[in-house]
């Protein structure tokens, strides 16, 4: 016999027995089964691929565009003549910046030029009395040594003929002497013997008067040689002073020629000067480089390409040396200095790639690891911190990495301080 149980959705009743061996239907517990077995498998493939995806990159949001801050100063004290730039202005190298009134230098310059040639014109100068110099010191030179050997000539003749004159001549008219004192004293005696004869008549007056005469002879023979001597030894005191008078010309010579050779020295001395006047001249010629410089100092000129920033100048102002007056920043020229922390830097070198993802433009750009600074970021900061304390806590510090940019593409520009996501791969 059935039974049968009330089921308030079925109108129609079931054997009792009937509905405790229905069992559920298994299709819809394996769908569950698999689509849980899908998302395990599409986690774990997720996991793998964001494991391989980032095993080798390393990535830091502490980034910002970097570049050089140029400051425009004035080099010299004036006054501002000309402003031909506005904040944010772009200018291009070798463009005047601001102008400084000129006048003051200018001046200067003109002095420069005026004492530049003189210098030149005396440096000319110099140089032609180097050698007019040395002409006329070296021809009197050769004179005074011909007059020196035309001296000491004279000065050998005349020693000559004066020992000459003390020698032999004044000894012929010495022995001359002596044979007609003889002459005479013999001319005496037979006078003397014959004048008792020619008293006595013993011999005629013809013959007295021969001895007479005689002894005249020799009288004045021995008086011609008396003379003689007398010149002879006059003749000699005049060769001897004659000597004397070649020697104090010989003297005088020498003098002269020394004289002359002191006189060479001349031309030391005008050499000298020639090389006074030229240093001169290099002397003037820098002063006038100087002057010139300080002048091309009176117009500022962008040194680089870029955008003028925070001018402070105006015109009319007074200017000192040092004083910044404005700030141009080359856009062209910037980088991207990335804070990586050090424990992400183990397999971080130069070369690999980069990309940077940049805020304003919600983009990223390609580059290249450039280097890695020598110093964390706290080190090199005005107060670096202080580890030797007794609440010292390890925090892991950063480390700056410069990435240069590929050429950025047209239209795109970026400034230093913006903030950008920096991603290094490492493989």
């Amino acid at each position: 016999m059935e039974t049968y149980v009330s089921d308030p959705e079925n109108e129609n009743p079931a054997p009792a027995g009937e509905g405790k061996d229905k069992r559920p239907d298994p299709a819809p517990q394996s769908n569950r089964r698999i689509l849980v077995i899908c998302v395990v498998v599409l986690l774990a493939a997720l996991g793998v691929w964001y494991y391989l995806h980032t095993q080798y990159r390393l990535t830091t949001d502490d980034a910002q565009v970097d570049g050089h801050i140029i400051p425009i100063a004035a080099r010299i004290p004036g006054s501002v003549e000309q402003v031909f730039v506005t904040d944010n202005q772009e200018v291009k190298a070798g463009d005047v910046l601001l102008r400084i009134d000129p006048r003051d230098y200018q001046v200067r310059v003109d002095q420069a030029k005026a004492a530049l040639a003189l210098a030149e014109s005396q440096a000319r100068g110099a140089q032609v009395s180097v050698p007019l110099t040395s002409e006329t010191t070296e021809s009197g030179n050769s004179v005074a040594e011909a007059q020196l050997a035309a001296a000491e000539a004279d000065l050998n003749k005349a020693k000559f003929t004066a020992a000459q004159a003390a020698g032999a001549d004044l000894s012929y008219a010495q022995a001359n002497i002596e044979a007609h004192q003889a002459d005479y004293d013999r001319a005496q005696a037979d006078l003397a013997r014959m004048k008792p004869l020619a008293a006595k008549a013993e011999i005629s007056q013809q013959q007295f008067d021969a001895y007479v005469a005689a002894a005249k002879v020799a009288e004045s023979q021995l008086k011609a040689a008396q003379q003689q001597l007398q010149s002879a030894r006059q003749n000699a005191e005049s060769k001897q002073a004659a000597a004397l008078a070649a020697l104090a010309d010989v003297q005088r010579a020498r003098a002269v020629l020394a004289q002359s050779q002191a006189n060479r020295k001349q031309v030391t001395i005008s050499a000298a000067q020639a090389s006074s006047a030229s240093a001169a001249v290099q002397q003037a010629r820098a002063s006038l480089e100087a002057a010139e410089l300080q002048l091309s100092y009176t117009e500022l000129k962008a040194p680089v390409d870029g955008v003028v920033t925070k001018k402070t100048v105006q015109l009319g102002q007074i200017l000192q040396p040092g004083q910044s007056l404005m700030t141009l920043v080359p856009l062209r020229d910037v980088w991207i200095t990335a804070n990586f922390k050090e424990t992400q830097l183990r397999d971080v070198h130069s070369g690999q790639k980069a990309e940077v993802e940049v805020d304003t433009y919600g983009r990223s750009f390609y580059g290249r690891v450039d280097s890695i600074a020598g110093a964390t970021g706290g080190r090199q900061s005005l107060l670096p911190p202080e580890n030797a304390t007794g609440n010292y806590v390890k925090v892991v510090e950063r480390i700056p990495v410069k990435i240069l940019l590929d050429p950025l593409p047209a239209g795109y520009v970026l400034r230093p301080g913006m903030n950008v996501s920096a991603t290094i791969f490492t493989r």
